[in-house]
């Protein structure tokens, strides 16, 4: 019997997951074949991997020296393998919150030019999952402000740190605090706000936000489920909102606020099913892609250039001559 790739793969999972039966599930293969496999390369081996019982297994004095090099060889094949397929691959899907821009798809697509990109705008919780299982490629998802709230370490994800956007206050174009400097706790307690529903992707941000800003969680005249709807009642309802400043519309006034939280942005992509070299491609095109949009946003270009230390990811392209972009949806 030769060891290969599927059984450094069998023992990978089945240290993973802790018991046979939890690898069966991870691997979707019948619990009976995990084990026969198992014992065919322990005889291989020349004794036990693992020692079971019902509360699951532990390595042998054999496995502890044996289980990590199986592990890294696993790790190595299928980095090689996904090294392969990234070169061959014909159809990229991205998936992208609240809104899919059409310069987003056309960015990557130019980065990209032999491969077909599909772009389709998903929900934060709904993208990781969509990328795990391989329904998406990758994703561009915001980062929980607790990033431990999504448990990336059960899902086989990588990520990446696109850009970190600051929350800033989105007001009617004609309200006395429109244009001002920084604004502070006292000028925020002063307004009346639209906030986001509960299950909304930003409405964790906007819940930490207002417990380190103001002590305390304001009331809302109403809950809305996207930035554009919460656009919509900061302009025709003349009330506040937190948002980022790729969430608002040229319609409102963006004011930037002392110690504001920041979101971020994060690239997702299923571990090993994308070169390195197509990762770092595709880091490069997002976020130039960010600085071109930002450009478009009234107050927030001038405010990346003035602070680029709170922009690092993305500080390369703060200088760059800019790019023309459609007008946003």
């Amino acid at each position: 019997m030769r060891v290969e790739l599927r059984h450094a793969r069998l023992v990978a999972a089945i240290a993973s997951a802790g018991s046979i039966s939890a690898a069966a599930i991870q691997l979707s293969l019948p619990q009976p074949a995990i084990s026969s496999q198992l014992r065919r390369l322990e005889r291989e081996f020349g004794g036990e991997l693992f020692i079971r019982s019902h509360s699951g297994v532990v390595p042998t004095p054999l496995g502890e020296r044996l289980i990590p090099m199986l592990v890294d060889l696993a790790r190595r094949g299928d980095a090689l393998l996904a090294e392969v397929a990234a070169q061959n691959t014909n159809t990229l899907r991205v998936g992208n919150v609240e809104w899919t821009p059409p310069a987003l798809r056309d960015a990557i697509a130019a980065c990209l030019p032999s491969v077909e990109v599909q772009t389709e705008t998903v929900d934060p919780a709904d993208a990781m999952s969509a990328v795990g299982e391989g329904l998406l490629n990758l994703a561009l998802v915001p980062s929980p402000p607790n990033r431990q709230s999504i448990d990336v370490k059960k899902l086989p994800l990588s990520t990446a740190v696109v850009v970190r956007e600051p929350m800033w206050l989105a007001l009617p174009t004609d309200h006395p605090l429109a244009g001002q400097e920084p604004v502070g706790a006292a000028q925020l307690r002063s307004l009346a706000w639209v906030r986001y529903a509960r299950g909304h992707w930003f409405h964790d941000h906007e819940k930490a936000a207002f417990a380190d800003l103001l002590d305390q969680q304001p009331e809302s005249v109403h809950r809305v489920r996207g930035h554009h709807e919460a656009m919509s009642w900061v302009r025709e309802a003349g009330v506040a909102a937190l948002t980022v400043p790729t969430g608002a519309t040229k319609d409102v006034s963006l004011v930037p606020i002392l110690d504001a939280h920041t979101c971020e942005l994060l690239l997702v992509w299923r571990t090993g099913s994308i070169s390195r070299s197509t990762v770092g491609t595709l880091l490069e095109s997002v976020r130039s892609y960010y600085c071109d949009y930002a450009r478009t946003i009234p107050r927030y270009w001038s405010w990346m250039v003035a602070h680029p230390e709170d922009f690092r990811e993305v500080h390369p392209f703060l200088t760059d001559p800019p790019q023309v972009l459609p007008a946003p949806g």
